[in-house]
């Protein structure tokens, strides 16, 4: 298996936190070739990407409230980011499931977009963003209101409450609001107060993840196809099929259950069986 089909063979079953970062780090490398600057060494977002904070281009252009959360400044901007998010959504998917953090990544990065859009508004600023950090605080935030005892286990440190890590990060927020990218900080602590709104609702009884969810059902539904009579000659005599195709057929079919199964509640979902014989396909 060379490296592009091991590329799309752990997409295939990473579940959607290793699909967010594949999105990230896919758009990061077409964002070199169409907006990197190379003679000044600088990213120029155009304002049909970066979410802007003239009110006027979020009205022609409403889609960038989402599409500046898959785009980074550089490689060190997507690196750390890409780093937490690892952390945060293998943490949420612990407890929640792949369209929850689904509906939470889209449903927070549009919600600190329009922040951004009026905060600016009424410092009477303008700027543009990019960047996840936003959708990824509201995952951390979500997990850690939901879980905040839980501990975690940092290199060099030890054992600390989640707590303790979501705190130190909102606090660095707050104290680095006024002193520079003060649109960043205002649509991290935005994603994060979006986070915490999420799991209140949830535990009320309300899932916001479900409106993502029936738009991308809605969008998704293929059209039916009319239904067509087929005529069977019963004396054809039936095809006697090679037993290495059958076996063939029981292993394809095996992986594809185990891939639905990921795809629906996660690797962690899977038995040491089903596990081991996905390692086995995968070689």
């Amino acid at each position: 298996m060379n490296i592009i089909d091991d590329l799309k063979f752990q997409y295939r079953v990473g579940g959607i936190a290793n699909k967010m970062i594949y999105w990230n780090v896919g758009f990061f490398l077409l964002s070199i070739i169409f907006f990197y600057q190379f003679k000044s060494g600088f990213f120029d977002f155009p304002n049909w990407v970066a979410v802007s904070s003239d009110p006027t281009i979020i009205l022609t252009k409403p889609w960038t409230l989402l599409t500046y959360a898959f785009f980074h400044y550089g490689f060190l901007h997507l690196f750390f980011n890409m780093m937490v998010l690892n952390f945060s959504g293998r943490l949420f998917l612990t407890f929640f499931t792949q369209k929850q953090f689904l509906g939470l990544y889209i449903l927070s990065a549009i919600f600190a977009g329009l922040c951004f859009v009026f905060s600016f508004y009424f410092l009477h600023q303008t700027s543009k963003m990019v960047g996840a950090s936003a959708a990824i605080m509201a995952l951390l935030v979500a997990t850690t209101t939901y879980q905040p005892l839980m501990e975690i286990r940092l290199l060099l440190i030890g054992n600390v409450k989640l707590w303790h890590i979501t705190a130190v990060i909102l606090l660095l927020d707050l104290l680095q609001i006024q002193m520079n990218n003060t649109g960043g900080h205002i649509a991290h602590l935005s994603g994060a107060f979006f986070g915490y709104i999420y799991i209140k609702l949830l535990q009320n009884g309300t899932d916001l993840s479900k409106i993502v969810d029936s738009i991308l059902s809605f969008f998704s539904e293929k059209k039916s196809t009319p239904f067509k009579k087929v005529h069977v000659n019963p004396k054809t005599p039936a095809f006697k099929r090679d037993s290495k195709i059958v076996v063939k057929d029981k292993t394809q079919q095996q992986l594809d259950e185990i891939l639905d199964k990921i795809s629906k509640s996660g690797y962690d979902s899977l038995t040491a069986e089903e596990k081991e014989f996905l390692f086995k396909a995968g070689k």
